[in-house]
């Protein structure tokens, strides 16, 4: 039991190193383009990527953070710490509509019989129209 708990000790030391070594790293790379930006050929790019490297360096801490977070939630679930009660209701997806049949040649359809009409009052119009 022990060699497991020192294995996990081990590595959540590591997950920690890394973090502080990507923070580490991170302010390095926006330090040197602080001085980028500082010298005769810097530019607005450069301070850009200043504000941007920290981000990078943090990046690796919200994911331990965020992972931990969600690995807490789902071992909640699993236990059964939320009682049925408490918990929300599962969602309903709503049912599907049922689509219009097609209307076949053995219907009648009114609005395109009355286009249809209108067409050929155009097309009688236009004919007698020309000479």
């Amino acid at each position: 039991m022990r060699g497991n708990r020192d294995r996990v000790i081990v590595r959540r030391l590591a997950v920690v190193v890394a973090c502080v070594v990507s923070l580490a790293g991170a302010c390095l790379l926006a330090w040197w383009q602080w001085n980028r930006y500082e010298s005769a050929s810097g530019s607005w790019q450069n301070l850009g990527y200043v504000l941007q490297w920290p981000l990078f360096g943090l990046f690796p801490a919200f994911m331990v953070w965020r992972i931990r977070r969600l690995r807490a939630r789902e071992s909640e679930e699993r236990t059964g710490a939320g009682s049925a009660a408490v918990a929300e209701p599962p969602r309903r997806l709503p049912s599907p509509r049922r689509p219009e049949p097609p209307v076949t040649a053995d219907q009648p359809d009114d609005e395109l019989a009355a286009y249809n009409q209108y067409l050929a009052e155009l097309n009688a119009k236009e004919s007698h129209d020309r000479p």
